[in-house]
């Protein structure tokens, strides 16, 4: 039976002890092979985009881990899904755990799937374990966390949150040209057999917390020694596309002095990006992950070159006004062509609730595991959450803090650390 002091759960050891290593381990190499890979070093990869084909696999071979053990699945209009542990008390607010499903195109096995499989494992071990939760427990599978084949990420949890209308991405294109909203359609239609529910606080209440679990993405845990992390908060993202418009030529016959050559400006733009976004502290992430040339020819003069952008800042007071001057600095380093300039996605930094950080803390420390505060600076579903309900993040560590890479590798027994850890707190969340 769980100990409690105060309503709170004290260390569970049927609980901890119900939550099977081996189980995880073995779970995490079946959804790896869908979309799984061997890049040329011999690391196992994962290219599973969201909303692909293998993206349906993988939501069905969760869907068959759930249904042996009860839980009650549901589907919204942005495909968030969802796996309910009852509560004694149904129409409780419930506790919410879990983290999205899809990869980076040269991904590794752990970032983002082991956060969902964790709430099943930390949910199964909590039924196994005879604990009874007066709060329901709803596992989520986020959409389209990432945003490698339809950008920005997040689309699926901010859609449930309310902070974008949830057909605002309809007509966002993939590599291919292919809809956002033809492939979502696709997805609902393949899981018609799926009950439906409302989406989110749009349509349905509030939930009473989230946590979400999380490979850290990091060198920081590994190189102290620690075993969680207790996530403090998230950066704020702002993402950008770039597209400028010049005139194809010649290379062989038009004058460097009369081109409207795009990719020169592009050169000068980035240029001019970098030396705005400079900081001595390092503490500014700025990148340009992705360039577009059209027409893509090595002897004709290019008419067009689009680029993304993305920049994130812990600090408000730098986020809104670098952020702001992108489009000013774009135009002004511009000699002969035109540029638009289109902000996808805006997220400011995000301070989880101390209540989720001390119940963290306090069940890694029940459990005889050394953790440590941290903010996280990658963005998660979780940043959406922070002002639905109280919301916190479970880090575990990364190997040499590699991620978004087929070397991403946590080992069996600190995912096992991280789902014991959830699973305690998940016990006295849905107990409050």
């Amino acid at each position: 039976m769980t100990a409690w002091r105060d309503g709170r759960a004290a260390q569970a050891p049927n609980l901890v002890a119900a939550v099977s290593e081996a189980r995880q381990w073995d779970r995490i190499a079946q959804m790896a092979r869908l979309g799984g890979f061997t890049d040329a070093d011999g690391h196992q990869g994962v290219n599973r985009a969201a909303l692909t084909k293998l993206d349906r696999e993988a939501r069905r071979l969760l869907l068959s881990w759930a249904a042996p053990l009860g839980l009650k699945p549901s589907v919204d209009v942005l495909g968030n899904l969802f796996l309910r542990h009852e509560g004694t008390e149904p129409a409780a607010a419930p506790v919410m755990a879990g983290s999205h499903m899809d990869s980076q195109p040269n991904g590794g096995r752990f970032d983002g799937i082991w956060g969902v499989l964790a709430a099943l494992e930390a949910v199964q071990a909590i039924r196994e374990a005879g604990i009874a939760t007066k709060r329901p427990i709803e596992i989520v599978a986020w959409t389209n966390e990432e945003g490698g084949r339809f950008a920005p990420g997040c689309m699926g949890s901010m859609a449930w949150s309310g902070h974008r209308p949830p057909d605002t991405w309809n007509d966002t294109l993939d590599g291919e040209g292919l809809r956002f909203g033809d492939e979502l359609a696709a997805l609902l239609a393949s899981e018609a057999d799926i009950p439906r529910r409302g989406l989110g606080i749009v349509e349905g209440p509030r939930p009473f917390a989230y946590v979400e679990p999380h490979i850290e993405q990091g060198p920081l845990l590994e190189a102290e020694g620690l075993d969680i992390g207790v996530v403090t908060g998230i950066q704020g993202s702002r993402w950008f596309l770039v597209e400028i418009e010049g005139k194809t030529d010649h290379a062989g016959t038009a004058p460097l002095s009369l081109r409207q050559d795009a990719v020169q400006d592009m050169v000068r733009v980035i240029n001019a990006l970098n030396a705005l976004m400079a900081d001595p502290t390092d503490i500014l992430r700025f990148t340009v992950g992705r360039i577009e040339v059209s027409p893509n020819s090595s002897n004709t003069v290019a008419d067009r070159a689009r680029f993304t952008i993305d920049f994130r800042h812990p600090d408000p007071a730098v986020l809104l006004p670098k952020g702001d001057a992108i489009e000013a600095t774009v135009k002004g380093a511009l000699t002969r062509c035109r540029a638009t300039v289109t902000e996808r996605f805006h997220a400011l930094p995000a301070r989880f609730d101390p209540l989720v950080q001390d119940l963290i803390e306090g069940a890694a420390a029940a459990q005889g595991l050394r953790s440590r505060r941290m903010p996280s600076g990658a963005f998660h579903d979780a940043q959406f959450l922070v002002p639905i309900c109280p919301t916190g993040m479970i880090f575990i560590p990364s190997r040499g803090g590699v991620s978004h890479h087929p070397a991403e590798f946590s080992t069996p027994a600190q995912l096992a650390n991280g789902a014991r850890v959830l699973a305690q707190v998940l016990v006295d969340l849905a107990n409050r």
